[in-house]
């Protein structure tokens, strides 16, 4: 398998590399910088000026971009636009890190988690951007798009255990009743998702067993 991950210096994409090597995969880095990751190929280019050039050949584009502070928040729409555009028609799939603030807490899916009394407003903006992303990308048609959403409580330093629950568009708790996956689960996920392809053209959700 040939996949490309972008921004892949960051956390999650660090660890998908991570999980992506080690299943022998062919993986290429899409960083603005010196690599971080593990990967061996590594093309030094900002996202928003990749080509389709630039992508073509591969299986899969994993898409691991954040934006944090309020003036770069519309990039997450801006960003995944560009990646759309670059990829339409073309047999290569586009999966994305997305987040879990969008992810619905009733059956008529008219409530999502980030408008809960108990959501974090500091919060709230990021989950109303990546909303607004998510948005976007269910129209798109021409391309071969998949987006994961982590549990509410996506962890950085949970070790891996390579075991998960896929759930769909609504949040989704285990045996315990709790709603966690670490970043190393939420990379087997992704991994798993690319070789398997059994959501093409969905958004799911995967949190912890």
């Amino acid at each position: 398998m040939k996949i490309a991950v972008i921004c892949a210096n960051g956390k999650a994409g660090q660890l998908i590399v991570k999980e992506a090597v080690s299943r022998g995969w062919d993986v290429t880095a899409v960083v603005r910088n010196e690599n971080a990751s593990e990967a061996k190929k590594v093309l030094v280019k900002d996202l928003f000026a990749l080509t389709a050039e630039d992508l073509r050949g591969f299986d899969a584009v994993v898409d691991a971009f954040g934006a944090w502070t309020p003036e770069m928040l519309p990039q997450h729409s801006s960003s995944l636009k560009h990646l759309c555009d670059i990829l339409s028609g073309s047999a290569t799939r586009l999966l994305v890190v997305g987040g879990a603030g969008s992810l619905y807490v009733n059956t008529e899916h008219t409530m999502c988690l980030s408008d809960g009394p108990d959501f974090p407003d500091s919060y709230k903006p990021l989950a109303a951007a990546m909303a607004k992303a998510l948005g976007e990308l269910r129209t798109r048609g021409d391309v071969k798009w998949t987006y994961i959403s982590p549990a509410a409580d996506f962890r950085a330093d949970e070790a891996r255990t390579g075991e998960y629950i896929v759930g769909g568009e609504e949040l989704t708790l285990n045996a315990r009743g709790e709603s966690i996956i670490g970043y190393a689960d939420f990379a087997v996920a992704m991994i798993d998702e690319i070789e398997k392809g059994d959501y093409i053209g969905q958004r799911i959700s995967v949190v912890r067993k």
